[in-house]
């Protein structure tokens, strides 16, 4: 039996005690069988588990599931410690001294009148501290492993900061149209590295509109497939009551089916508001 104090509540001395019982000869064998390669995907999973909650407006969920991200970098900083790198407090304070130095404008004597002001400042002391002296330098810095559409959003707010951006929406809206055109000459060549070249820069243009309209395009995106899938499943269920094939149907057919999706949510939508 591991020694162990049982307590009615708990903080995070105690989670970090219990991290490390889990590691030990005497622990776990699945926790301590675990490197940073092994779990970081568990890591990925229980940080959409957190935005899941959060879009369901689920208090409990929250807590529940900043818990199990909390576990994870408790985990990932037990590895360490193991090896005498670093331990959790190390993590705890080198965070503190960042949150400091990168606000001026709070614990210094720069001036922040607005959030503008405030992510400017943070953007200008990230910049000394990283050590960039491009900013080039910065959008490297942005991870690869990002969604693709997020990570292309911030790849083109830093060239904005540079100064090299569209002057408004209507330059980068255009900028979709001649995309396109370049997207159904290569489609017309039947290239498919050139097909898929076309295709990634129109897809890129599309974030560079979404900035300019102050629209995050990742959750845009996530939006639509949703919005996609309620309509679908109207659709289908559609289809079965007038005995109808998909598989089979007309493309005018199915078209009809999806317009009257389409008036059901937004039927649905509005009685919705009115209550």
């Amino acid at each position: 039996m591991i020694d162990f104090e049982f307590k009615d509540r708990y903080d995070i001395n105690d989670l970090i005690s219990i991290i490390a019982l889990l590691r030990t000869p005497q622990g776990c064998p699945w926790d301590r069988e675990q490197t940073h390669e092994s779990i970081k995907k568990n890591f990925i999973e229980e940080t959409y588990e957190v935005i899941e909650a959060i879009n369901k407006h689920s208090v409990e969920g929250l807590r529940e599931e900043l818990g199990d991200v909390l576990m994870q970098v408790a985990l990932h900083c037990q590895m360490e410690s193991e090896c005498n790198n670093f331990d959790f407090n190390d993590v705890c304070n080198e965070l503190c001294q960042k949150l400091v130095i990168r606000h001026p404008h709070v614990f210094g004597d720069v001036k922040a009148e607005n959030t503008q002001d405030a992510l400017k400042s943070w953007d200008s002391v990230k910049q000394q501290t990283k050590g960039y002296k491009s900013r080039y330098q910065s959008m490297v810095s942005v991870p690869i492993e990002l969604p693709a559409l997020m990570r292309a959003q911030k790849v083109q707010e830093k060239a904005s900061k540079a100064g090299f951006d569209w002057r408004d929406k209507d330059g980068a809206i255009s900028k979709i149209n001649e995309e396109i055109n370049e997207l159904l000459n290569a489609v017309e060549h039947n290239s498919q590295p050139e097909i898929e070249d076309e295709f990634g820069d129109l897809l890129f243009s599309c974030v560079n509109v979404s900035r300019f309209l102050n629209v995050d395009s990742e959750e845009a995106l996530k939006k639509a497939t949703d919005k996609f899938i309620k309509r679908f499943q109207i659709v289908e269920k559609l289809a079965d009551e007038k005995g109808i094939s998909m598989k089979e149907s007309s493309l005018e057919e199915l078209d009809m089916l999806w317009d009257k999706a389409k008036e059901i949510l937004a039927d649905t939508s509005a009685k919705t508001e009115e209550i």
